[in-house]
């Protein structure tokens, strides 16, 4: 049984429940909870599953990997039905680089961390926060609509007709985006994507949902 040390409002597990979801694996969720306690991923026990403190995590055997584009790739490598990424080179590294747009560039600017070092150490006040916020989605999510419309390769998902590791980037990263009121109207093509995700059960099953003691 695989083993997922998981955050429910954490963006990098919600993609990891979803490959989970597509792939169709059971798995065992063990809850890490990044703001009660002082944050429990800083807990001596998770320092000995992560010593970088981050989620998510995943233990298959003796075995644990971390990031979440990593897990994902061990998971599409070792349960290849259905696959995440096409077959053809070219199509598999457009892919790629359009989650790791998100993963890479979007995602770690705006991270609990991050804008938890942003109030608490550099006094920074929440509506700032939320314009540091708002700017950088803005900057990432024009240039992934940009993408999206010039490439010629979306179907009812960003990279045909199948979900991909693109849509399961996407999908958390407009989740996090609504939350912090950031207005999407400039981007329809992403809307429909994300729209047509949460028509599949995969997508929704791994909706953030604090889990109840």
């Amino acid at each position: 049984m695989l083993t997922l040390y998981d955050y429910f409002r954490s963006s990098a597990c919600f993609r990891v429940r979803i490959a989970l979801n597509l792939k169709r694996l059971d798995y065992h969720a063990i809850p890490v909870h990044l703001v009660n306690n002082g944050g429990e991923q800083f807990t001596e026990k998770y320092l000995k599953i992560n010593p970088q403190c981050l989620v998510p995590a995943l233990q298959d055997g003796d075995s644990i990997i971390t990031q979440s584009l990593a897990i994902i790739e061990y998971l599409d490598e070792t349960y290849p039905a259905p696959a995440l990424l096409p077959v053809n080179s070219l199509h598999k590294a457009l892919v790629r680089s359009f989650a790791l747009s998100i993963a890479a560039d979007i995602h770690p600017l705006n991270n609990l961390r991050v804008l938890k070092y942003l109030t608490s150490e550099l006094t920074v006040s929440e509506e700032k926060k939320n314009q540091w916020y708002q700017h950088w989605i803005s900057l990432g999510l024009t240039a992934l609509e940009t993408q999206i419309r010039s490439n010629n390769m979306a179907g009812d998902f960003c990279f045909g007709d199948t979900p991909t590791l693109a849509d399961i980037c996407l999908v958390p990263q407009l989740f996090n985006a609504r939350r912090f009121s950031c207005d999407l109207s400039s981007y329809p093509e992403l809307i429909r994507i994300d729209a047509n995700c949460q028509q599949l059960d995969a997508f929704t099953r791994a909706w953030p949902i604090e889990a109840v003691a």
